[in-house]
């Protein structure tokens, strides 16, 4: 079967000059977290080698076993032998995609590394793109998407309003439309696995450190085979993390909910004194007030719950994720740093 073509723009962008600060043959690391992909790795492999080599850059693959069940860590053996220029990091377990995405970044040596999904729904001749706004000075190349295909209606409205709402909670600026496919200069790179947090969202931790951001619009497509990793559930507690870990505003909703409830108390005091008892109110309407007013006290217990919670993870001080085994030949980040050093 002939692969898609996936055109992402009306010409292709060549790759310029380095600009002063970037090296003139630059190496590029690919970071891919893989978790039951048996079905697509090979052809992403081919796709992204492709590509990769049509840029005549220096460059490695980074796949980060995040304790796939099916056979891709198999599948990911096979590749590793067959090409020196890819690694593996199997986790010990399951440790969910930021976390596979953190330990990728941290292995990976490249002066620019770049952040796809294994999937082929971000594809990856786009990354020629972002490697040309890479070498004209942008730190932080993110891919935007002008269209989704192959997902529900309600996934991507429900997207579309997270995004949004993310973005006007959060106390620096973070793209709409966009997920993790991007390219990070290695200064960016290094500032991320430096921060402490062990409960990690990247999209946010990206956008944090500042630098030079610039977007590079494309069209999402359907997955290429297999089943998306992320149920609902998954994804509500993505969005639950990513709005306690990146804003206070939940904290601070409280703090309206509690005035909005002192105004209608104290209008329904006055138009209880100003009407007088009469036959007394309703056991219903006792109930409704008695359960509305408990609500605020009970939400705002919970929500402060949910930070202590996190407070408590962090000061534990466990690893965000633990590496079983290595495979491959590349050098890692430490030692590019080591002779970098030297």
């Amino acid at each position: 079967m002939t692969s898609p073509s996936h055109p992402t723009s009306d010409s292709a962008v060549p790759l310029c000059p380095s600009t002063p600060g970037r090296p003139a043959q630059p190496r590029v690391s690919v970071v891919i977290p893989c978790h039951n992909e048996e079905a697509v790795i090979a052809t992403t492999h081919r796709r992204l080698v492709g590509v990769l080599e049509s840029t005549g850059l220096d460059f490695e693959l980074v796949y980060v076993d995040d304790g796939s069940r099916d056979t891709t860590l198999a599948c990911l053996e096979r590749i590793t032998s067959a090409d020196p220029r890819a690694r593996v990091l199997q986790l010990a377990r399951n440790f969910g995609q930021q976390a596979a995405m953190s330990a990728g970044l941290a292995e990976a040596s490249g002066d620019a590394v770049v952040l796809i999904d294994a999937d082929l729904q971000d594809p990856p001749e786009v990354i020629p793109e972002m490697i040309a706004l890479w070498r004209q000075g942008v730190d932080v190349a993110y891919g935007r998407r002008r269209s989704r295909e192959g997902e529900t209606r309600f996934k991507l409205v429900t997207a579309a309003l997270f995004h949004r709402l993310l973005s006007r909670l959060v106390p620096h600026p973070i793209p709409v439309d966009t997920g993790d496919f991007k390219l990070l200069d290695r200064a960016v790179v290094d500032t991320v696995v430096a921060l402490p947090e062990r409960r990690r969202y990247l999209r946010s931790m990206v956008a944090w450190t500042g630098f030079r951001h610039e977007p590079v619009w494309y069209d999402r497509h359907a997955r290429l085979a297999g089943a998306t990793n992320y149920s609902i559930v998954k994804l509500a507690k993505l969005a639950a993390d990513a709005l306690v870990i990146s804003s206070d505003a939940p904290v601070r909703l409280t703090w309206v909910i509690a005035g909005g409830l002192l105004t209608v108390a104290a209008v329904a005091t006055i138009t209880a004194i100003s009407r007088g008892t009469g036959d007394g109110p309703s056991l219903a309407a006792i109930l409704a007030v008695t359960a509305g007013v408990a609500a605020c006290p009970t939400a705002a217990v919970a929500l402060v719950g949910e930070y202590v919670v996190r407070t408590y993870r962090e000061a534990q001080h466990r690893p965000a994720w633990i590496v079983r085994r290595r495979m491959g030949r590349g050098l890692t980040a430490n030692a590019i740093n080591r002779a970098r050093a030297a």
